[in-house]
């Protein structure tokens, strides 16, 4: 079993920052990617970004390209999602996620809200 915790989500006015961490434990034979989905009221959930079992490689939505970056602390198995020049329309749980094993993992989800 593997056990993912995020946190630093919260509410924010538009154009400002957060950065999400998720902190990863349990059963962790290898590092394969995380990553970041979304789900706002009403909709699907969506992904976000990705970092690669290198630690480096990254890949980002479209709509968060260029206000997004993702890094980590391999030491920690800590993954963080900065994010920047926030929109409402960036509003929403994000959920990060792993795969050990062939088995894909979710974390409880942390609340991003950004309103004036």
């Amino acid at each position: 079993q593997v056990q993912l915790v995020e946190s630093g989500g919260g509410l924010v006015q538009p154009g400002g920052s957060l950065r999400l961490s998720c902190a990863a434990s349990g059963s962790i034979f290898s590092f394969n990617g995380m990553g970041w989905h979304r789900q706002a009221p009403g909709k699907q959930r969506e992904f976000v970004a990705s970092i690669g079992g290198d630690g480096v490689a990254t890949n980002f939505a479209s709509s968060v390209k260029g206000r997004f970056a993702m890094s980590i602390n391999n030491a920690k198995n800590t993954v963080y999602l900065q994010m920047n020049s926030l929109k409402p329309e960036d509003t929403a749980v994000y959920y990060c996620f792993t795969v050990q094993l062939g088995v894909l993992y979710w974390g409880q989800g942390t609340q991003v809200t950004v309103s004036s």
